[in-house]
């Protein structure tokens, strides 16, 4: 073994990356992403956008315009927010912030593995309770564990990946009256829901709010997301952000996802949604198949056949999945995007021969 290795933190060699199956396939249903591009209309005033601007400065310090156009957009002020190279760059400041040696984070699981990751390279303690057996968020357990142990941050992801659930409003607000650390709610798919929890930001300054344009925006290859909190703790946050951490094209084609956002992308959302509805009810009639309701652009589903084996066997037919059987009470699951029509037509014929339909 290398003596240099002995430098890195004895958690961070313990831990595995997080990464993503190399695997390809033409019906591509493992990363969550939207089904639809965005609108080539959208995407050629993006570019028109971005061909006047000239490309040898540096983008915005501080991305003013764009936020003030996701305050405008999300219902808060402008100093409530920040703006970042993805909602994972802002899952890293929080923490950076907050956590080290004998600092707590506290997560439901099964959830994102970066949360873990990021907590555990900064040097943090990471405990975890389980989700219910059915796949949704145990709040009576939450509230004990949080009560007793007060982590100095509780992550939750609503709706939760992979699983799709949701905590309810109500739960959320007796939880953060409980906590004296921060709650972090991930609400990377929360137009999917069709509900969010940012109006409690007003009456909660320990609440930090994280959101993405990698999903309903349509938005996953240039990254972008944002974070918002009280103006206070936006502040200290912004000191983990890197200077430049958004450049200018991330910058322009989000503004313009906000500007178009009822127009060109809202529809996208309300046809995944409908399709989720009847991808749900397809899946249900497959025999061996039982997925869970979710809230997301996914779903997970129990199979009474070996997950891995029903994953190689889609990738033989084209269709590509997510393997979730690893995760935390997920040993007899996997993953599905919702796709576009003819995508979950694909996906749900080779499943009808897989178990033998």
């Amino acid at each position: 073994m290398k003596k240099s290795l002995d430098i890195v933190k004895p958690a961070v060699r313990g831990l595995r990356a997080y990464s993503l199956s190399p695997h390809r396939a033409q019906v591509k249903l493992n990363q969550n992403e939207n089904a639809w591009d965005m609108p080539l209309a959208l995407r050629q005033e993006i570019l028109h956008r971005f061909e006047q601007m000239r490309w040898s400065r540096y983008p915005d310090f501080i991305p003013a315009s764009l936020h003030e156009n996701l305050a405008e957009f999300s219902g808060v002020r402008s100093d409530q927010i920040i703006a970042g190279n993805g909602s994972n760059e802002l899952i890293q400041a929080v923490m950076m912030v907050t956590i080290g040696p004998r600092k707590h984070v506290l997560m439901c699981e099964p959830t994102f593995a970066l949360y873990r990751q990021v907590a555990t390279v900064l040097g943090g303690n990471v405990e975890s309770i389980s989700l219910s057996n059915s796949l949704q968020y145990n709040s009576a357990l939450l509230f004990s564990v949080v009560e007793e142990r007060q982590p100095d941050v509780t992550v939750i992801c609503s709706p939760n990946n992979p699983s799709g659930c949701v905590i309810d409003d109500q739960d959320l607000v007796k939880l953060l009256r409980i906590a004296r650390g921060l709650v972090v709610i991930d609400e990377a798919y929360h137009e999917f829901a069709q509900h969010t929890i940012v109006p409690l930001l007003e009456q909660h300054e320990n609440l930090v709010v994280l959101r993405t344009f990698s999903k309903a925006m349509a938005l996953a290859a240039l990254r972008v997301g944002y974070l918002m909190a009280q103006a206070d703790l936006v502040r200290e946050i912004r000191k983990a952000v890197l200077p430049y951490n958004l450049n200018s094209f991330s910058q322009m084609a989000a503004e313009c996802a906000v500007d178009r956002y009822e127009t060109d992308l809202r529809p996208l959302v309300k046809r995944i949604i409908n399709e989720r509805q009847r991808l749900f009810d397809d899946l249900s009639a497959i025999k061996g198949l039982t997925p869970v309701p979710s809230k997301g652009n996914f779903m997970v589903v129990k199979t009474e056949l070996d997950p891995k084996v029903v994953f190689e066997e889609l990738l033989l037919r084209d269709v590509l999945i997510r393997d979730v059987s690893g995760y935390p009470m997920l040993k007899k699951y996997f993953r599905v995007s919702v796709g576009r029509p003819e995508e979950n037509d694909e996906l749900l014929a080779g499943l009808r021969e897989i178990c033998g339909e």
